[in-house]
């Protein structure tokens, strides 16, 4: 696609960490969206920032980076391996102070690294990194975050009821401290309005968004069915995901970490691309039932749709009038909602919608208010169902 020409170039910035999962699409395609806009994009990817590039290749990124805070960075991130991901005492108790430690090493680190002044927008995609966007800069600042994350955390069982509150400060100082604020679908930006008490002055929309594909999945009896993701975080609720492919055992799952094999769990690693969707006729989410997740997004749920998969999801997540094609199920209904899927008319039927969803949801249109944002009125219009 030909660059379509805007009334003036503007320079942007995307900081982000581009990982296997979720975290690695969404920079990218702002990064080609404003591209192909006319505007002059640099992305930045931190996943890596206190690694050495300078070693070799046999050590590659291994080895910490040159600089005192680099090394610090890279301490910090050993030392939470170590103590926060098995040792169940570790991870409650300790990830507060390795969290913040690692989020204020960051901050340092970019502030001295990206001259942020050159640019007329700055972009931060991660939570960790979004601390360089309170730094004094000419440049106006969006924080689009993925989702609240004290509360992600907390819910997660790595802070205690304390060690949560103090993380929500820092978090609502942050909101409130950008210029823009976007989180990945909008129930979580009302989700942060109600629960966390931010003004929601500064929010706009800007949700997750997905790449119809040209080529549909198929019917095909019995279903087969797909389950797309890490397989290891307590929010994606692996026990759940355990329990439902005893009930149907024609599950595939996709992603990683490897999960434990305890769970039972028909693993094939990680996807080649998304287009092994097409091979299968519904798409699977599990989510953990506490408050924020009844709120929430899953990314995993934007690919399905893009390729018409009917999407099942636990009963107990909101707001699925607003994503068509989304199929609500219970351990007690589960087998019989993939039965009803299984007659070739009521699949095509839903699928129609997941497609047609998906559709609207394309990243050009999804991404659109950025083309407000650096137009000539550099506030868009406020969503009045923020608050």
């Amino acid at each position: 696609m030909t660059s379509v020409p805007t009334r003036a170039t503007r320079r942007v910035l995307v900081i982000c960490q581009l990982d296997a999962y979720a975290n690695g699409v969404k920079p990218v395609e702002i990064q080609r969206f404003l591209r192909q806009r006319g505007h002059d994009v640099r992305l930045v990817d931190t996943y890596h920032l206190s690694r050495s590039r300078r070693a070799p290749a046999r050590l590659a990124g291994r080895l910490p980076a040159p600089g005192l805070r680099k090394a610090a960075l890279y301490a910090t991130e050993a030392t939470a391996a170590a103590l926060t991901r098995r040792w169940r005492f570790g991870r409650r108790h300790l990830s507060y102070y390795l969290l913040v430690a690692d989020h204020r090493l960051r901050r340092a680190i970019l502030r001295r690294e990206l001259p942020l002044d050159d640019f007329d927008l700055v972009i931060c995609e991660t939570v960790y990194d979004a601390g360089v966007l309170t730094e004094a800069t000419s440049a106006r600042t969006l924080y689009d975050a993925p989702a609240p994350w004290a509360d992600e955390v907390y819910f997660d069982g790595r802070v205690t009821e304390r060690q949560h509150h103090k993380l929500r400060r820092l978090e609502t100082a942050l909101f409130e401290g950008v210029d823009h604020l976007a989180l990945h679908w909008d129930s979580y930006a009302r989700y942060a309005v109600e629960h966390y008490g931010i003004s929601g002055r500064n929010l706009m929309s800007l949700n997750f968004g997905c790449a119809p594909s040209p080529l549909r999945a198929e019917f095909a009896a019995p279903p087969r069915i797909v389950y797309l993701g890490n397989v290891t975080a307590g929010f994606n609720n692996p026990a759940l995901l355990s329990r439902l492919a005893a009930l149907y055992p024609r599950i595939d799952v996709y992603g990683g970490p490897p999960p434990d094999p305890a769970l039972g769990l028909h693993y094939l690693g990680y996807a080649p691309s998304t287009d092994v969707l097409r091979n299968y006729q519904l798409g699977l989410v599990t989510c953990s039932e506490d408050q924020l997740r009844r709120e929430g997004f899953s990314s995993k749920h934007v690919h399905y749709l893009s390729y018409g998969l009917p999407v099942l999801v636990p009963s107990w997540r909101r707001h699925l009038d607003l994503l068509r094609g989304s199929v609500p199920y219970t351990e007690d209904t589960f087998r019989a909602v993939v039965e009803d899927l299984g007659e070739e008319r009521r699949w095509r039927s839903v699928s129609d919608e997941a497609y047609a969803q998906a559709e609207r949801l394309s990243w050009d249109e999804t991404l659109r208010p950025l083309e407000r944002l650096l137009g000539d009125d550099p506030h868009p219009s406020r969503d009045s169902t923020w608050t």
